[in-house]
């Protein structure tokens, strides 16, 4: 339960801040919108979405690519092989990261249902580069799980780059599954096997 649960709500945790208003100004209210506009989107086109992993893909692209920092969140991601990498190598894993988390947590946006959430009030500082917004997410026993949303500052607009549930973030279990695969391979050797994996080149 609690796996199927991290996988619903990762991406519908991306989908929520990339889905409100670029133009929101306070993280909270990114939130607040976004909630909204997910639960009226799904209520409409749950099933056809549950039914076309097409259509569900581009729903989710649609609402995520434009607002989700990819290229923020696969720096943080690579960490240190970040900075070794050439902007070639930089480009592909961007593409290639954000397809797999597409193609990783596409399925559970469509079980899941956004009145359980609930935003907390927001105490975090606006001014800075980053902030996070907490929310609670209350499962079928009634229990609620924490689930902190970071978002950063760049360009003027607020954007989502990392998500975590119960005290986990997606960014850092990412990390550590490509740094032990990149140490025992290559940085190319891990971008091309993603590439691979979202079908952004064809099998050898």
């Amino acid at each position: 339960m609690k796996t199927i649960l991290s996988v619903s709500l990762t991406l519908t945790a991306l989908l929520a801040f990339a889905a409100a208003p670029a133009a929101a100004n306070a993280p909270n209210q990114v939130v607040e919108e976004a909630v909204d506009l997910l639960s009226e989107g799904l209520d409409v086109r749950r099933d056809e979405l549950a039914a076309d992993e097409v259509a569900l893909r581009e729903f989710i692209d649609g609402i995520l690519l434009p607002r989700f920092d990819r290229e923020f969140a696969a720096g943080a991601v690579l960490g240190k092989h970040w900075r070794s990498a050439s902007d070639e190598q930089r480009t592909r894993f961007v593409s290639a990261f954000y397809e797999t988390l597409l193609q990783r947590y596409a399925d559970g946006v469509v079980e899941f249902d956004m009145t359980r959430v609930e935003v907390l009030p927001y105490k975090g500082d606006a001014s800075k580069r980053t902030t996070v917004v907490k929310t609670r997410v209350r499962l079928d026993d009634g229990s609620k799980v924490p689930v902190n949303y970071t978002l950063v500052n760049r360009e003027d607009r607020w954007r989502m780059f990392d998500v975590q549930i119960e005290g986990v973030s997606y960014v850092v279990n990412f990390r550590k599954e490509l740094d032990s695969e990149i140490r025992s391979t290559s940085l190319e050797d891990v971008i091309t096997r993603l590439e691979r994996d979202a079908g952004l080149i064809a099998d050898e």
